[in-house]
């Protein structure tokens, strides 16, 4: 059915399902037939303090038809560039993964069993979480895959091992991932302030192949010499929690953490990862509905995801 200003059924905004930017639903995943695969990951028990992150996907859909008014693409006059053009776009929205409450080990199972699907297809996932646990059944659905680098965008390292013999909350992700042998390396930009990690997890991060950049030292390197500790033309995984963002813009999450990224200098570092590499894989998560009361947070998470998506699909 045809669909814009041009002709057919407007489809605005504010009606109609609130799928991942008015992208099509796909319910059947033996039928993916697409370049990018969203998926929801409602799952919060693995948060420490504020729960309510197993709002967030309901959260970044409806934000995301804010930039869905049916024109073909999204022309950005800074790069001169049309991301998002329909005739070279293809983006379906998987609805959730199945949570079982109170049940972590079957919740990040099924996770990770949506996750494969996509693989499968051989199409980008992009999950949205859920608290940052959500990432442990992410990147063990590539076991079966070529390595992948992973690049974090986060205010805490996540890097705790076990903890009370908690070893899948959303403080043990990065940790998870650093003991996968097909994971190469860790990128972890943002990390500051009171962390959730003690000093031997930032040395038991180095040791495992961790490159960590607080906020500040990133602002001091600037944008192209960071990019440049990035390992070149890498498989990256990429794993974004709202929280590594400054509260003044993201306050709509459970451990906001002052000084953090503004919008643009995260955009940049986004589009120069998707030039250098080849981005197989990404998750935003901790975005909580509860503490976003002018839904600014969902808006950034929905225009963050749209543009590095948009990018990717340029890029390669």
């Amino acid at each position: 059915m045809a669909h814009g200003y041009e002709g057919g059924r407007l489809d605005l905004p504010f009606v109609g399902v609130a799928t991942f930017g008015k992208y099509p639903l796909q319910l059947d995943w033996d039928a993916i037939d697409a370049d990018v695969c969203v998926l929801g990951a409602p799952f919060d028990l693995g948060t420490q303090w504020r729960s309510g992150a197993r709002s967030g996907p309901r959260a970044i859909r409806e934000a995301s038809t804010l930039f869905a008014f049916g024109h073909s693409g999204a022309y950005d006059h800074e790069d001169d560039v049309v991301y998002l053009a329909s005739e070279s776009t293809r983006i379906v929205d998987l609805g959730d993964a199945d949570m079982v409450h109170t049940d972590t080990l079957t919740s990040h199972a099924n996770i990770e069993a949506a996750v494969r699907k996509v693989l499968a297809a051989n199409a980008i996932p992009v999950t949205l979480g859920g608290d940052h646990s959500v990432n442990i059944p992410c990147i063990a659905a590539f076991s079966e895959q070529e390595p992948v680098h992973l690049i974090q965008f986060d205010a805490h390292l996540d890097f705790v091992d076990e903890r009370h013999g908690v070893r899948y909350g959303h403080g043990n992700p990065m940790r998870r991932a650093a003991e996968r042998p097909y994971v190469t390396g860790l990128t972890q930009l943002g990390i500051r302030n009171v962390s959730s990690t003690a000093r031997e997890g930032y040395e038991a991060a180095r040791s495992m192949g961790s490159d960590i950049l607080s906020v500040r030292q990133i602002r001091k390197l600037r944008t192209e010499a960071v990019l440049a500790r990035i390992p070149e033309g890498a498989r990256y995984y990429v794993t974004i929690d709202i929280d590594g963002f400054d509260p003044s813009i993201a306050p709509g999450t459970g451990t906001p953490s002052h000084g953090g990224f503004t919008y643009y200098e995260v955009l940049e570092l986004l589009d120069g990862i998707a030039k250098r590499g080849k981005v197989v894989g990404i998750d935003l998560v901790e975005v909580a509905r509860e503490y976003d009361p002018g839904g600014v947070t969902a808006i950034l998470a929905a225009q963050v995801l749209l543009n590095f998506i948009g990018r990717i699909l340029h890029h390669r």
